[in-house]
């Protein structure tokens, strides 16, 4: 998919914000969605999307991005104080080539431990979704 695609609103993340699809939610609120990553690249690895209609990068009005980075920053402190990790990676990919596979633009917080290997980008098998929801709890009690 293009850097210039149409959005897709029934694209996977289309569908967590619709309710359609569980997720292990982090945080919410009128503009932004928190959750734990289904395929995730270490433990805590949790995304955050806009409730915008945005492809990528290039397609978010720059408020809606701003607030996004905003609380973004603010989930990934929550991770850091909450799993304690060696370092915290945060990736936002824009198009097929950059490795993006969900065209909903959206940030990952992976977090990071020396004596860990982490998982492949969009690669493994599906996480339990009850193990995601006590990370998630974790998560959100540093909120």
């Amino acid at each position: 998919m293009s850097l210039s695609a149409q959005y897709d609103p029934k694209n996977i993340f289309a569908k967590i914000l619709g309710g359609d699809i569980p997720s292990a939610r982090v945080y919410e609120d009128d503009r932004v969605l928190g959750f734990m990553d289904a395929f995730p690249q270490s433990r805590g690895h949790t995304l955050v999307i806009p409730k915008v209609q945005a492809c990528n990068l290039f397609d978010i009005a720059p408020d809606d991005l701003q607030n996004l980075m905003v609380q973004t920053q603010t989930i990934a402190r929550a991770v850091r104080d909450a799993l304690a990790p060696d370092g915290i990676r945060i990736a936002q990919f824009n198009g097929e080539p950059a490795g993006q596979t969900v065209f909903h633009i959206h940030f990952h917080i992976i977090p990071v431990w020396e004596d860990e290997n982490e998982r492949p980008h969009a690669a493994g098998k599906m996480a339990d979704i009850n193990e995601l929801k006590d990370i998630a709890a974790q998560i959100k009690a540093k909120l």
